[in-house]
């Protein structure tokens, strides 16, 4: 026989935990959409190179000082561009998490756990 519902309480903290998480589904989904339009700029050369990416990593602009334009250190100029894009894209990973951690405070999450997206 069972005795009372006292073994339902449980439904009701697990509703609540499938709404959080619908919820955070949603914030994650909106931040996933900002991502796309907030923008970094990373530089090379003391900011004769400037490579301008989304949150997500997208590369959107380049700006390279006409100065460093000598044939003679083309490699050169190859190597401040690959930095100033990596630099661009360490920042737009950051940016990305920095901005999923202001979503996922509240949940009560280990420091430094990472969700897969």
């Amino acid at each position: 026989m069972l005795k009372g519902l006292g073994g339902l309480g449980g439904l009701g903290d697990m509703g609540k935990m499938m709404k959080a998480a619908q919820e955070m589904q949603t914030k994650v989904a909106e931040l996933q959409e900002q991502l796309e339009k907030m923008e970094v700029t990373g530089e090379s050369g003391a900011g004769l190179v400037k490579a301008t990416a989304t949150a997500k990593g997208v590369l959107t602009g380049l700006d390279i000082d006409p100065s460093i334009f000598n044939p003679e250190e083309k490699e050169v100029i190859e190597d401040l561009i690959l930095a100033a894009i990596k630099d661009a894209q360490t920042k737009a990973a950051a940016k990305n998490q920095e901005e999923l951690q202001k979503i996922t405070d509240g949940l009560g999450l280990p420091p430094g756990f990472k969700l897969p997206f």
